[in-house]
């Protein structure tokens, strides 16, 4: 889960890590007030959105006073703003965050993943901040400096101080940059974080470091422990169509293609959609039902398809172990006569009654195109998309 770079700085004061004095604003005059109450301008107004690259696209003006931050938020409020992250399509902003400016000395890069080939946090700094990360790894990766914590005693103070030394920090600046990673790290491990990610991390004229952005995502399957985590999403930044099978307990993610697809499993629905690829069609979509999927969940999950206007056929392939064909058959025929399918479907059954599964959708009195095996639904299903 994503969340604002606004929430994210609210979060980072909580652990003590320092950010720029400024607050979120939703329209013009609430900018000005913000404005109002620090402490003396320039300020910097961002719009607020799940994307990188706003400053190319717009997103990102400087103001000398109150008054033209009232007239950048106007400028900024209601743009859809397209930026490299975005796409074409680019994101509407409806908030913009309005924060003291800063005069900075230099900038550097923070950050903290997971690296599963260690089952590890990786913390990363640079002294190539404000600049993509991947674009650094491809070009100077040497400018990167990492260090792999061990979460039973998790971070140490050696690390942070390496991590310090390596990207040239003066010794003066030694014992309040250990204190910032270590104050991020708490973070990270607290909050079940996937990513935790300052950039620039900067340190200004008079000697103080700040977070002068941050960008924040958490472990979905960790949210039971956060619910007041999970109130901070944005349903707004979302897809509309993975908003709504969220609300269905379906794993759905949209993709660009013709082909809708609904599988149970997910190591199933990701060789579903390359034998898709293979076969010369492209998936429109990830939609695990689960094993457990009722027919009612199958009927959301056509109808979720189906908002998709680039669907021209639909690829239904289940192995029936949890789920039986024969239950599974008769959610998609209920569910295919509510919710008025007009796009070819394929169907592949395999597994536990998977003769009577054949037998219901044959005796339907629907149209279906049952497949033999996963090769040939998804053969038949890219002839019948074009």
């Amino acid at each position: 889960m994503k969340i604002h770079e606004y929430q994210g700085k609210e979060l980072l004061r909580k652990f003590k890590v320092p950010v720029p004095a400024g607050d979120v604003a939703e329209t013009p005059e609430e900018a000005r007030k913000v404005a109002d109450s620090l402490i003396e301008g320039p300020f910097v107004v961002k719009a607020q959105i799940h994307a990188g690259g706003r400053g190319k696209g717009g997103g990102i003006k400087v103001a000398g006073s109150p008054e033209e931050v009232e007239e950048a938020a106007r400028q900024i409020l209601g743009m859809t703003l397209v930026t490299p992250q975005t796409g074409p399509e680019g994101r509407l902003v409806s908030r913009v965050l309005v924060e003291q400016a800063q005069e900075i000395d230099r900038e550097m890069y923070l950050g903290i993943v997971i690296d599963r080939s260690l089952a590890r946090p990786v913390i990363m700094m640079s002294a190539a901040g404000g600049m993509e990360i991947e674009e650094v790894a491809a070009k100077t990766p040497e400018l990167i400096i990492k260090e792999a914590v061990d979460p039973a005693p998790g971070l140490m103070g050696y690390q942070a101080r390496n991590l310090a030394f390596g990207v040239g920090l003066s010794p003066h600046l030694l014992r309040p940059a250990v204190s910032f990673i270590d104050n991020l790290y708490r973070l990270f491990i607290t909050l079940d974080c996937s990513l935790a990610e300052i950039n620039p991390l900067v340190v200004t004229k008079s000697g103080e470091m700040l977070a002068l952005d941050a960008k924040i995502n958490f472990d979905d399957t960790a949210l039971f422990r956060h619910h007041d985590l999970a109130a901070l999403e944005d349903p707004e930044e979302m897809d509309p169509l993975e908003h709504e099978a969220r609300k269905h307990h379906l794993n759905y993610i949209r993709l660009s293609g013709n082909v809708g697809a609904m599988v149970n499993g997910a190591g199933l629905a990701m060789a579903t959609m390359d034998l898709i690829k293979a076969a010369g069609a492209e998936p429109a979509n990830f939609l695990d039902v689960g094993g457990g999927a009722s027919a009612e969940m199958v009927t959301n999950g056509f109808r979720i398809i189906l908002g998709d206007p680039n669907v021209k056929g639909v690829l239904i392939n289940i192995f029936g172990g949890i789920l039986r064909c024969d239950v599974l058959a008769n959610g998609v025929v209920e569910a295919v006569k509510q919710v008025q399918v007009k796009v070819p479907i394929i169907v592949r059954l395999e597994g536990t009654n998977v003769e009577q599964g054949r037998e219901i959708l044959n005796n339907s009195g629907l149209t279906f195109t049952v497949a033999t095996d996963m090769r040939d639904a998804a053969q038949k299903v890219a002839a019948l998309v074009g």
